[in-house]
């Protein structure tokens, strides 16, 4: 079966689109992903903007966000080599849904926050 016969369904276990949503769910892809929205950007810049985020973590990260498409590395022939980073268009149309869960989170903080104190009395 070819990949434009099959039928794609995440609520299925086998479903590889899981995997695509395990990506975009990962708290620093959305993080990387945003910092990356405004335009390309070098290694030490993301790693700045992203706080906590380890130097392992953002390049296991950026290679995986280039191996699902959503980014391109440029490697300039200078020395010390510069390289950078730049969405796809892929990675742009992540903006907007990833931009709306940013926003639902900070809306919605003090509300899950109270939820959680709330349930952590409860259950203690």
């Amino acid at each position: 079966m070819s990949i434009e016969e099959m039928v794609l369904d995440p609520y299925q276990a086998g479903c590889p689109t899981r995997r695509i949503l395990d990506r975009i769910g990962d708290r620093w892809t959305v993080l990387v992903v945003g910092a990356l929205g405004p335009g390309p950007a070098r290694f030490s810049a993301l790693l700045r903007h992203v706080e906590g985020i380890s130097q392992k973590m953002l390049t296991q990260t950026l290679r995986a966000l280039e191996r699902d498409g959503l980014l391109t590395r440029r490697a300039y022939p200078e020395v010390p080599v510069r390289v950078e980073y730049q969405l796809t268009d892929a990675g742009r149309s992540l903006l907007a849904p990833l931009k709306a869960l940013e926003t639902w989170s900070i809306d919605h903080f003090t509300q899950v926050h109270h939820a959680q104190t709330m349930f952590d009395r409860r259950d203690s």
